[in-house]
């Protein structure tokens, strides 16, 4: 199948400024790391709604990956993602190779992302969300977009872009999406690619978990976390890394006497494979 011609794909950055120059403001950027399915597909489209251009990147960032983990697997299906995001409403593609965003290799200077990049992912993934924020910042700064999306899926690294945003007066508009989920509630990620059919019905029990305890919200923040754990404990095959129910602002975890917005986050290892999922809530029984 062929490229789309309508599509401009820029690889350097004197490619990217050309084809930046030409695009009609405001510019809408969606970050990807490539390996693009219908949750990627929603967010370009909902760029697309808000913005006349719209600039897709995709590059898979070694700087968010730690020892051990899949940069080495993650799928690479460039031509793919290409007419993927055409057939979405891109209007340029940035697509470059590692020494094109660190040309002089790691960089010394990184975005510190601070004691919220040390709880929940980052905590299990030291250093992950320094990776995540200097490339975002980079490439805010590459494009010269006026509104970047992203997905609620990723919800601490949601806050943390718009923390960054905010604190380094970085002039964008940072928009969420709401998470897109397969027919069957799995919350889409390039990462289910990975899953056995086992592994798949096995992954499942995430969002079984997320409506449980959603269903309890109105009980408050002990009957949230009680309902979301007994779905986890009764599926041994889902090796869970952590459930926890957080303030959406600062991810501290929600005292008992909680009532008003909270977030209910999951990360488990299915296989070899791990998977997040979370789900915004409003706990607790409102005052009389």
């Amino acid at each position: 199948m062929s490229l789309p011609t309508d599509l401009t794909v820029a690889r350097t950055r004197t490619e990217l400024a050309a084809a930046r120059a030409a695009l009609e403001g405001p510019v809408a950027v969606v970050m990807t790391m490539g390996a693009l399915h219908a949750g990627h597909a929603r967010l370009i489209e909902e760029a697309r709604r808000r913005a006349p251009s719209v600039l897709v990147t995709i590059f898979l960032n070694p700087l968010q990956f730690g020892a051990g983990e899949d940069l080495a697997r993650y799928p690479r299906t460039l031509d793919d993602d290409l007419r993927l995001a055409a057939a979405a409403g891109a209007d340029v593609v940035f697509a470059p190779a590692p020494d094109v965003v660190y040309p002089d290799g790691d960089p010394g200077v990184r975005v510190a992302a601070g004691p919220l990049g040390t709880v929940l992912e980052g905590a299990s993934r030291p250093g992950h969300f320094d990776g995540v924020l200097t490339v975002v910042a980079k490439l805010l700064h590459l494009t010269r977009a006026d509104l970047a999306l992203f997905g609620q899926k990723d919800a601490q690294q949601l806050l943390l872009v718009r923390r960054m945003v905010r604190d380094l007066d970085l002039g964008v508009d940072v928009v969420a999406v709401p998470t897109v989920r397969e027919d069957d509630g799995l919350a889409m990620s390039s990462r289910n690619r990975y899953l056995t059919p086992f592994d798949r019905e096995v992954a499942l029990v995430l969002q079984r978990a997320l409506r449980a305890g959603a269903a309890a919200a109105g009980e408050g923040p002990s009957a949230v976390r009680r309902a979301a754990r007994d779905v986890l404990l009764a599926e041994p095959a889902a090796r869970v890394d952590y459930l926890a129910l957080v303030d959406p602002h600062d991810l501290a975890d929600v005292p008992e006497h909680h009532r008003g917005e909270a977030l209910l986050a999951v990360a488990a290892r299915v296989g070899s494979t791990r998977l997040i999922d979370n789900v915004p809530l409003v706990v607790g029984r409102p005052l009389d």
